[in-house]
């Protein structure tokens, strides 16, 4: 007994469509674009990593009062967080208080030159932005820094080991105004004896960048 199957469309139907298809796609005009390119020139970004800046403030001299102080620095960013300074000041101390008890007193004259060089390296603890008024903000950050140097008076040079905090305001892409307040510790052998000494030095500058 047979059975009866349904006829299938013929081979030759495939082929011509397949054919129709190709021939439309190969007739249609390839898209051409209307507009010209252009050379865009790339614009130069600077680095801005150095400050050069001065600096005035008051240093306190253990056994020695309080004078004023000033002096330069100069720093490099090494990323956004981290950078290193280098700061040398100047200012004057005065042993008039043992000239009333030791003939002649501690120094040669009564007021001497004490200068200091120092590098460090610094954090910005919180960069931020700091409000002038209502509608205009410049960037800021709150900073620690810490490092050593050396600390000259009475002909001799002593090796000191400072650390502090400052804040920094951006006022411009080229300058910034910033306070410090450090400590310079280094030792002495004052009336014979050594002892160690903490001397404080507050201070505000401005700092330009390049």
């Amino acid at each position: 007994m047979f059975h009866r199957t349904r006829p299938t469309a013929a081979p030759w139907l495939g082929a011509l469509l397949c054919g129709a298809c190709l021939t439309a796609w190969a007739d249609e005009s390839p898209i051409v674009p209307q507009v010209d390119p252009r050379d865009v020139a790339v614009p130069h970004i600077p680095a801005r990593d150095i400050e050069v800046g001065l600096f005035i403030g008051s240093y306190a001299t253990q056994n020695f009062g309080t004078s004023t102080v000033r002096g330069v620095r100069l720093g490099y960013a090494i990323t956004e967080d981290f950078f290193m300074q280098a700061h040398y000041g100047q200012t004057q101390i005065s042993d008039a208080n043992y000239r009333n008890i030791l003939p002649g007193g501690l120094f040669s004259q009564e007021k001497e030159k004490l200068s200091y060089y120092n590098v460090s390296v610094g954090y910005n603890v919180l960069p931020g932005e700091v409000f002038l008024g209502s509608k205009r903000a410049k960037p800021a950050a709150l900073y620690i820094v810490a490092g050593v140097g050396s600390t000259r008076f009475d002909d001799r040079s002593r090796q000191t080991i400072h650390y502090g905090a400052g804040f920094r305001v951006h006022l411009c892409d080229w300058a910034a105004w910033q306070i410090d307040g450090r400590t310079h510790n280094y030792s002495m052998d004052l009336l014979g004896k050594q002892q160690s000494t903490h001397n404080l030095e507050f201070s505000t500058g401005v700092t330009f960048i390049f």
